[in-house]
């Protein structure tokens, strides 16, 4: 029941915009300053965007730091038309803060996570957790399961990680991830990276790439050193492009996904 109840929460605007009342508190701050403090957030989900962003009542919003923009971002987030600047201390941050094109929606402002897009609000709460890169999507489930199952990993022909003790990792919308104990990866053959990313459902993740003479993408190796709590049974494991490398289960070879990160991982030439 509660899930028919959560799903029938999500609305649909005629513009094509999901949206979702929320209740959690939700504080949004740039440097010390808080310019969000809102009580009645709303989740929007933009078409064609897989991941949700707060939109607030205005009422709950410093709209004396805001300024109409200077140079709008017109077209952006599902076609929005007004976009404001913020001025705190005399410093401009452009194109902060926006209004979507819904009537639904009217009376709110959205505002860009800088973490996620370079601009915008510098930190994040829900009540007194800190939250990353974009607000969680309740309609999103991540499971950390410990197995047995035999999971090898070629690149290229050369078999670079065997294990009987992986831990697998469901995400909604996104292929089975296989978390590998480091002990049973051939890590010899990859590099580490400056690349990093953050996921505000397992934290902050270090990346190694392929050292071989395989054609791979860059940063096909990632793990997370200190994964978010709901997972921690992945720490300090190590984990593959199902989209990029060849992955065979208890004898079984799988097909590599297509997913939203398979435009991104265009292969080159390493070595």
């Amino acid at each position: 029941m509660s899930v028919l109840f959560t799903m029938r929460s999500v609305r649909t605007t005629p513009e094509g915009f999901l949206w979702e009342p929320g209740e959690r508190w939700v504080r949004g701050r740039k440097g010390e300053v808080t310019v969000v403090d809102s009580r009645h957030p709303v989740l929007v989900w933009e078409p064609d965007w897989p991941v949700p962003l707060y939109a607030f009542p205005r009422e709950e919003v410093r709209e004396d730091l805001l300024r109409p923009a200077k140079n709008p971002r017109t077209g952006k987030h599902s076609g929005s038309q007004i976009f404001y600047d913020l001025e705190i201390d005399g410093e401009l941050f452009e194109n902060a803060a926006w209004t979507y094109p819904a009537e639904d929606l009217a009376g709110h402002i959205a505002f860009e996570w800088a973490e996620r897009s370079g601009r915008g609000l510098d930190r994040w709460f829900e009540e007194e957790e800190e939250i990353f890169i974009h607000p969680k999507d309740p309609h999103h489930r991540v499971d950390a399961l410990v197995s047995s199952r035999h999971v090898q990993v070629e690149i290229g022909g050369t078999l670079v990680a065997d294990t009987r003790r992986p831990v697998l990792l469901f995400e909604t919308g996104l292929p089975v991830r296989y978390y590998i104990p480091r002990e049973d990866v051939r890590l010899d053959l990859f590099g580490p990276t400056d690349h990093s990313t953050g996921c505000p459902y397992k934290g902050t993740a270090e990346y190694w790439s392929w050292a071989g003479d395989a054609e791979v993408p860059a940063n096909i190796v990632w793990s997370y050193p200190e994964p978010l709590p709901a997972v921690a049974a992945i720490k300090g494991r190590l984990a593959f492009y199902n989209e990029a490398v060849d992955i065979a289960v208890d004898g079984e070879r799988l097909e590599r996904p297509v997913t939203p990160f398979t435009a991104t991982l265009s292969p080159r030439a390493s070595g």
